[in-house]
C-alpha cells in the first residue's frame, strides 16, 4: 500500500516512466480517514516542541502509515523521529 503523498511525489516525476505510471496508479492507497491532518499536525507539533526536523511531507506520509498500523519501508533517516516519539513503525 502506498501513502497518498507518496503516490503524488512518484507521480509528479519530471521524467514520467510510463510502465510505473501504470504500476503506480494501479497501487493501492493507505485510506485517509477522519482527523488524519489533526494528527499529523499534533506530530510534527511535538516533534517540533522537542527540537526535531520534521517536514510537513514527513509528516503526512508517515501519519499515513501510523493510521493504517503498517510499516514504513524508507531510506530517508528522518522518519526515525516519528518512529521514536509518534509510534511510526519502520520496516527492518
Amino acid at each position: 500500500m502506498l501513502p497518498p503523498l507518496v503516490l503524488t511525489e512518484l507521480l509528479s516525476a519530471p521524467s514520467p516512466e510510463s510502465d510505473l505510471d501504470a504500476l503506480l496508479g494501479a497501487a493501492p492507497l493507505v485510506p485517509v480517514i477522519d482527523g488524519y491532518w489533526e494528527r499529523a499536525a499534533l506530530n510534527r507539533r511535538a516533534l517540533a516542541m522537542r527540537g526535531l526536523k520534521s517536514r510537513l511531507a514527513d509528516a503526512l506520509i508517515a501519519q499515513s502509515c501510523i493510521d493504517a498500523g503498517i510499516p514504513l519501508i524508507s531510506g530517508d533517516s528522518d522518519f526515525r523521529h516519528f518512529a521514536a516519539h509518534c509510534g511510526l513503525k519502520l520496516a527492518d
